[in-house]
């Protein structure tokens, strides 16, 4: 059965090609989210459909927490909140036991929050699969390509075709 989660933290290309790459993520959604106040706001994020049967939301959780700035409490978390947008409250419980769990593999805290979905507004249509439409593109090549090569040394088995 296919579940949604919302995921932001650093660009929403960047985040997009990230998720676009694992194998049971069925749709990735980029764009803005906004949650409730004080992150009523909309921030840089994108929206991931997947089967929780083939790739577990923690696996998912940590692929997030490795391929952003998650420790870092830097001057553009308005625009990139470090955060994972819940739609029910058992993602709510999953997300915050993972933070615990994941936290040990960080020298520093954790920034990522776990708020709930609240809207979503979608990226013009120009920027919608980024990656996918031009991986040669320098930014692509500086940014994107390093998280693809992490995840390919430390998720292997989880990576689609595509990644």
């Amino acid at each position: 059965m296919l579940k949604k989660i919302g995921f932001g933290g650093g660009c929403h290309w960047c985040t997009e090609a990230v998720f676009q790459s694992l194998r049971s993520v069925s749709t990735v959604d980029q764009g803005f989210i906004a949650s409730t106040a004080p992150n009523d706001s909309f921030s840089e994020a994108v929206v991931v459909g997947f089967d929780p049967e083939i790739l577990p939301l923690d696996v998912l959780i940590e692929v997030h927490l490795l391929t952003h700035a998650s420790t870092s409490a830097h001057k553009m978390r308005g625009k990139y909140r470090s955060a994972i947008y819940t739609y029910d409250s058992e993602q709510v419980k999953m997300a915050a036991k993972a933070l615990i769990k994941f936290q040990t593999g960080f020298e520093k805290k954790l920034v990522t929050n776990v708020l709930p979905f609240v809207e979503f507004k979608a990226s013009d249509e120009r920027f919608q699969n980024y990656y996918a439409k031009g991986p040669e593109k320098p930014f692509c090549q500086a940014y994107i390509d390093p998280k693809l090569k992490l995840l390919l040394q430390k998720f292997p088995s989880e990576l689609s075709t595509w990644g």
